[in-house]
């Protein structure tokens, strides 16, 4: 039996769409509860989830091609409010009996789009014949309604551009609302939200972190947690939240893997035993973990071996405790969504970067509090716990550690290369006020080695890339446009106090097409 929540839901269907990630946030702008899930998701798995409403997102393939995503039909006569979007609404019309073709005049940016008629998914947005601009991408359209819609709005390539089957609450857009090019698109997706779908009970953190801490209760009853702390936001916060649900039953442990930032170990410990009076204990596994690595260059093969050390720690030190059965740790909506690719077809972009890649078979359950928030909302979370600034402001920072960002074999040598240069990279954006106002800014150690000159004398030595990032929620991000100044710093800092560096770059990629780490 599912859980009941105190908020209310919306699930959104996944097609594909590259924006069905920005369609759950902005329902969640909205402070309702949204919910990513399989095209295929089943109808009674949905009835037992009991949302107020589901959206169809877009996506990339074309209703009418032989093994394209279908939802279960059952979903569009339950009574329960479908919002289409694009592809989604191509879908809802082919369904229900209409006829969706290809475009001789495609549609792709932005659009003007005329309204037909009143009706609740418009409300307060204009009048009829008024004009809005919106964000097109199709290259199909629907030819004929299926029995009982209407067209709402138009646009020049498009005469059914918005649709809508008042009755059985159903309603289609050929636009993207989500986007910030669509004018009031997010005041749409409110119309749906509260007009149509009805909801009230808003999703808030303190309603979040009520539910959750009834959820923990429940679910732990009288056992034993073992939280993986590794004095980031997202384990810090997942950390407050067990002890505030189980209290003592929590034991928080820090394992040093070698793969550490400069004085982090010693800023962890800090803050838990002194500033959050919770219990902590401390294993040095340094050699360890770098004996595991020897010889791993493959991405994927690092994070598997991170993965599987750690648990074998946990698991350990689980048998010593005695009745602990659960592994907590940060996992986040994005790693979920970047790390199962049964959300929606798209692929699997790589191991999620909590613990790293978990071994298939291990003897603690997962606990994982936080896999439904975005970064944004585990920052919100933190503050409602009474988290301070600077550990709530502090930037992501990979399970793997610095072993992802050493492209190729991680040594000691190599660990300590990265690690001074990645101290000035912290230092030098915080003396000059960019450190809060970017989402990641860090060093990556290349497997190549280019020549210089230092005094006289020729080197051969490795290649310092420079990576800052902005963004929100991770989901993406682009490159920062940093003052030629700091990046001089930065450059002459990193080449004249790091011993081994003679060249520094700047990553200029965005995500995507690139990721935010290299690995």
């Amino acid at each position: 039996m599912e859980r009941q929540t105190l908020f209310d839901k919306i699930l959104i269907l996944d097609f594909g769409s590259q924006y069905t990630q920005l369609i759950a946030r902005r329902v969640r702008e909205c402070q309702i509860y949204s919910e990513i899930h399989p095209f295929n998701i089943p109808a009674d798995k949905v009835k037992s989830l009991s949302p107020k409403g589901i959206i169809f997102s877009g996506g990339p393939a074309s209703v009418y091609e032989k093994n394209a995503p279908l939802c279960d039909p059952a979903l569009l006569s339950m009574g329960i409010p479908i919002l289409g979007i694009c592809y989604g609404m191509q879908l809802i019309a082919q369904l229900l009996g209409g006829e969706v073709t290809h475009s001789e005049k495609r549609e792709y940016g932005k659009a003007k789009l005329t309204l037909d008629r009143d009706g609740k998914l418009f409300r307060g947005l204009g009048k009829k014949g008024s004009p809005l601009v919106v964000w097109m991408s199709h290259g199909d359209h629907v030819k004929t309604l299926p029995p009982g819609f209407h067209a709402i709005a138009h646009s020049k390539n498009t005469p059914f551009a918005a649709i809508e089957e008042s009755r059985k609450k159903i309603y289609g857009l050929q636009f993207h609302p989500e986007v910030v090019h669509t004018q009031k698109g997010l005041d749409l997706i409110k119309n749906f939200l509260f007009h149509i779908c009805e909801c009230f009970n808003l999703w808030t953190m303190e309603s979040f972190l009520e539910q959750t801490r009834q959820d923990l209760k429940k679910r732990i009853g009288a056992g034993k947690v073992i939280c993986a702390l590794s004095g980031g936001v997202d384990s810090t916060v997942v950390a407050l939240l067990l002890h505030k649900a189980i209290g003592d039953r929590l034991q928080c442990i820090f394992v040093n893997n070698g793969l550490l930032r400069k004085k982090e170990a010693s800023q962890v410990v800090n803050l838990f035993r002194h500033h959050f009076k919770i219990p902590l204990m401390v294993l040095n596994a340094e050699n360890s973990f770098l004996k595991k690595l020897e010889g791993a260059v493959d991405p994927e093969d690092k994070r598997k071996r991170i993965g599987k050390e750690f648990i074998s720690i946990f698991e350990r030190q689980a048998r010593k405790m005695g009745r602990v059965k659960y592994l907590a740790q940060g996992t986040l909506y994005p790693d979920v969504i970047e790390s199962v690719s049964s959300k929606g077809p798209s692929a699997t972009i790589k191991s999620h970067h909590n613990v790293g890649g978990l071994p298939e078979k291990m003897k603690l359950k997962l606990v994982e509090p936080l896999r439904e928030l975005f970064k944004d909302e585990v920052r919100q979370l933190g503050k409602v716990l009474g988290m301070p600034d600077e550990i709530i402001k502090r930037q992501p920072f990979p399970g793997p550690g610095l072993a992802i960002r050493i492209i190729g074999e991680v040594n000691r040598e190599r660990l300590k290369i990265l690690r001074e240069a990645d101290e000035i990279v912290m230092r030098e954006m915080e003396e000059s006020q960019f450190l809060d106002q970017v989402w990641q800014s860090f060093a990556v150690l290349l497997p190549v080695k280019t020549v210089g000159v230092m005094g006289d004398e020729r080197t051969y030595e490795n290649v310092i890339a420079l990576r800052v990032v902005g963004s929100q929620d991770g989901m993406t991000a682009d490159w920062v446009r940093l003052p030629y100044k700091i990046l001089e710093r930065l450059s002459n800092r990193i080449i004249n106090e790091v011993k081994g560096v003679n060249r520094v770059v700047y990553d200029i990629s965005s995500k995507p097409p690139g990721t935010i780490e290299w690995e």
